[in-house]
């Protein structure tokens, strides 16, 4: 047996964290999802615009919509939607056979909104018009500013990644946005079975402190840090108030492991993987991090402590190290945000630079 059914079997969702069009047309992803029991997918602007910048997959669609005069934002989210619809449509029968836990694809809003709330919320009404397919998630920041998006998003039944998340703080705090959003609708007589998930990034962490901690505290900062919110999550889903909106009809709001990549050239390539492992939430995994477990991924550890083990033993180490652990989740929230807001923006040259290209290819 794959380690990826092994994972599954553990109660642990393998989404994909990424997207290209040539993934689409090759069967690439029908693959992944057949063979490697992968029930989900997330984008981000990084992987758009990395796809859109190395294929040619998507110019007839830019020359079309060049054609009826569009450009920008407008032309990139017409490419995102062709992709995510199809990428929809394919897990559409885990969507269904799930009952909805499973079979979502994500997409971002423009990361120019990280601190704009009222533009976030028009943007994600907007987006959600547009879509005809059930399970395309819309993604939100978990910033200051998104969090009022995020519980006025599920107040309107839209349902919502929240992402750029990075400590159990910043976690909670969206998780009560997500919650404040479900209780209203219930006092509204509203159908509180609004979908969230919420995406805790992992890599990040020990990659920003690596030349600052000693050798033995190398790349276990991510991870303790993953077990300090897990457990924090396991304790909120049997809370009462939690109880009260699921005896309502509300189902609870998943965790979703990102940034699982390895950074560390000496660590393990499935690092994130194997001691990630936890029922009822979500690993979403780059190409070459699915392909490691495949290969050589090894689940014999088990899941997650649900106490959250030694987690707070280890962030005291981190302490002792002179890291700051709330004062680094700000700033690896803050730098998410700006690494979004960089690949948007090559983005948009990319998209500018091929319609120049065609423009002139049109006039020669």
């Amino acid at each position: 047996m794959k380690t990826t059914q092994l994972l599954r079997n553990l109660g642990q969702s393998i989404w994909f964290d990424n997207i290209t069009r040539d993934l689409l047309i090759n069967g690439t992803l029908k693959r992944y999802i057949d063979e490697l029991s992968v029930t989900g997918l997330t984008s981000n602007p990084t992987i758009f615009n990395h796809a859109i910048k190395h294929s040619d997959a998507y110019d007839a669609s830019i020359r079309a919509d060049l054609a009826q005069g569009k450009s920008g934002e407008v032309i990139f989210f017409d490419l995102a939607l062709e992709d995510l619809t199809q990428a929809a449509d394919l897990f559409r029968p885990i969507y269904d056979r799930t009952n909805g836990i499973d079979g979502w694809v994500s997409l971002e809003v423009s990361p120019l909104l990280a601190y704009d709330t009222v533009s976030t919320i028009a943007a994600v009404k907007d987006l959600h018009s547009r879509v005809e397919r059930p399970n395309l998630l819309i993604k939100i920041p978990g910033t200051r500013e998104g969090l009022p998006a995020i519980e006025e998003a599920i107040f309107s039944g839209i349902p919502i990644n929240v992402t750029l998340l990075f400590s159990r703080e910043q976690y909670m705090a969206a998780a009560e946005a997500y919650l404040r959003g479900v209780e209203r609708r219930i006092e509204a007589g509203l159908n509180p079975d609004v979908v969230s998930v919420a995406s805790l990034f992992i890599s990040r962490w020990d990659a920003a402190v690596a030349d600052k901690v000693p050798e033995a505290l190398q790349n276990k900062l991510g991870i303790a840090i993953a077990n300090r919110t897990y457990k924090a999550v396991c304790e909120q889903l049997g809370s009462a108030r939690w109880l009260r909106i699921y005896n309502a009809g509300a189902r609870p709001q998943r965790l979703l492991w990102a940034s699982t990549g390895t950074k560390d050239p000496k660590a393990s390539d499935v690092l994130y993987v194997t001691t990630l492992a936890a029922p009822f939430t979500i690993n979403t995994m780059p190409e070459k991090t699915l392909s490691a477990l495949v290969d050589h991924g090894d689940l014999s550890g088990g899941t997650m402590p649900v106490d959250g083990g030694d987690s707070e033993t280890v962030l005291q180490q981190f302490a002792g190290a002179g890291i700051d652990i709330d004062t680094l989740a700000a700033r690896l929230q803050e730098e998410g945000a700006k690494k979004f807001v960089d690949s948007w923006r090559d983005l948009m040259e990319v998209i500018a630079s091929k319609c120049m290209i065609m423009q002139k290819e049109k006039v020669d």
